[in-house]
């Protein structure tokens, strides 16, 4: 899980959901870093999932995570938090949850066959699992785009359903 995704949960205090997801979330140690330096009034929920086992925090150390990473690094134009992700993602063939576009893009260029799942994708799936209902979802995504500038491109979560 990047950065992007995790702080979209953590700043509406709804790690819950990730903690009911079907999927098991892993967030690197750039990542949780990322959390502590930018978005420090985060860093009490984001130790808190850690200590529950809502997350698990693991670090870039094979070889190919690493290679990864640094080639990812290199281009200035990502984040250590994406790079970490993707890194981590294509080496050990996990699904990746993130947002940025451009981030997107260059794991694509890496790894044809990643899966990658956005926000929006991940609040559907919940929805899928009844851990929301629509009008649940939409609620949040209102909150988001009012109270922390992340913006959904659709009306309400029953447009997509």
């Amino acid at each position: 899980m990047d950065t992007s995704v995790l702080i979209n949960f953590l700043c509406i205090d709804r790690m819950d959901l990730i903690a009911r997801h079907s999927h098991q979330f892993i967030v690197t140690d750039h990542v949780a870093a990322e959390v502590k330096d930018f978005y420090s009034d985060q860093q009490t929920r984001l130790k808190a999932a850690l200590q529950s086992g809502t997350l698990k925090q693991v670090s870039i150390a094979d070889q190919r995570e690493v290679t990864l990473f640094g080639s990812l690094s290199k281009s200035g134009r990502l984040g250590s938090g994406e790079c970490s992700a993707i890194a981590l993602a294509i080496s050990r063939e996990y699904v990746l949850a993130i947002d940025d576009r451009q981030a997107t893009n260059q794991a694509r260029k890496i790894s044809r066959n990643l899966r990658i799942l956005t926000t929006q994708d991940l609040i559907v799936a919940m929805i899928h699992e009844n851990l929301l209902s629509i009008a649940e979802a939409d609620k949040l995504k209102e909150t988001w785009a009012h109270q922390h500038r992340f913006r959904l491109p659709i009306k309400s979560f029953s447009d997509v359903l």
